[in-house]
């Protein structure tokens, strides 16, 4: 069996990190501040956006596998990244109410000087959603950085009424797709 690479994480997010500790994947964290892309067609910025976390995480003559990762909601060509304010959240949630949207994920890994890139899609139908539901969900305060201003996870859970897809991808990180482009990452050393 071969020996399962050296994974860093390029991001801070406790989402991806518990995904990959679930999955007991082994991994070190090393966090980017990148300028993220914020406009643009949702598909290329979201990959965009995981290629430069991954180029930044990167170290030159390392032998490990750096993975970025960006996840956006786009409804029809808008992207809802994270609110700034209650304000921002409110109006996401509003306009995401009672509509079905599409949870990006752009998923880069980095191999040496080999770059790999995927696309995952997740659509998520909310319920409609009364102004009472939406207040009362933003004065939670679990909207706070997060992509659409909601969590699938938490209580954000109460806003949904189905998905279509990975649902790891609508909490941060697609499963599916990491292992199709990274499968000897659950594989045990030797």
């Amino acid at each position: 069996m071969r020996q399962s690479p050296s994974l860093v994480l390029a991001s801070a997010s406790p989402q991806r990190r518990a995904i990959l500790e679930r999955l007991g994947v082994s991994f070190s964290i090393r966090p980017t501040h990148i300028a993220e892309i914020e406009r643009g067609e949702p598909a290329r910025v979201a990959v965009e956006n995981a290629l430069l976390k991954a180029r930044a995480a990167r170290m030159t003559d390392a032998q490990e596998t750096v993975l970025g990762v960006d996840t956006l909601v786009a409804l029809d060509a808008c992207i809802y990244g994270k609110p700034p304010d209650e304000y921002a959240a409110r109006e996401t949630l509003t306009a995401l109410s009672g509509e079905t949207h599409t949870v990006l994920s752009g998923v880069a890994l980095l191999r040496g000087d080999r770059e790999q890139v995927a696309l995952a899609r997740t659509e998520v139908a909310f319920r409609q959603c009364s102004k009472q539901l939406i207040d009362w969900y933003v004065a939670s305060g679990e909207w706070r950085g997060r992509a659409g201003g909601y969590a699938i996870q938490g209580i954000g859970a109460v806003l949904v009424r189905e998905i279509r897809g990975d649902y790891e991808n609508v909490v941060g990180l697609p499963v599916a797709t990491l292992l199709d482009m990274c499968p000897e990452l659950l594989q045990t050393p030797a």
